[in-house]
């Protein structure tokens, strides 16, 4: 599956892109949605995983563009946001269409789930509505 991550942290964009490769899919990076957006139609990723606290375009502004412009594309957001916020903050992204939810840090066991659920279009699990 061809992926494209977005993030502003290097590490996290580095981590993600080692993880998701060695279990056989192509990653591409950005540092920002501005930038992730720019490389949409470059890159045709079938999966955007974005961060949402991020500088230059944040992103809930890069689902809003990824819903509005290319709609087949699968999202899933992330973030570690503030620990009382968190939740708010992935709920808000499910609502403007993401497909699923990560709440940072996460297993590599999590991230594999979510790809697999968006790839084969399992519903996203009950955490967002538990609290």
């Amino acid at each position: 599956m061809k992926i494209l991550v977005i993030d502003d942290d290097h590490l996290v964009r580095y981590t993600l892109s080692k993880i998701l490769r060695k279990h056989g899919h192509e990653v591409s990076m950005a540092a920002d949605g501005a930038r992730g957006t720019e490389l949409l139609s470059a890159e045709r990723p079938e999966l955007v995983i974005t961060d949402i606290i991020m500088p230059e375009q944040e992103g809930f502004e890069t689902i809003v563009q990824i819903r509005r412009d290319y709609e087949h594309i699968k999202v899933i957001a992330i973030s570690g946001g503030f620990r009382t916020g968190n939740l708010d903050v992935l709920s808000m992204a499910h609502a403007l269409g993401a497909d699923d939810v990560l709440a940072k840090p996460f297993e590599e066991d999590d991230l594999l789930r979510a790809v697999d659920r968006v790839r084969t279009g399992s519903p996203v699990s009950s955490r967002l509505s538990a609290d």
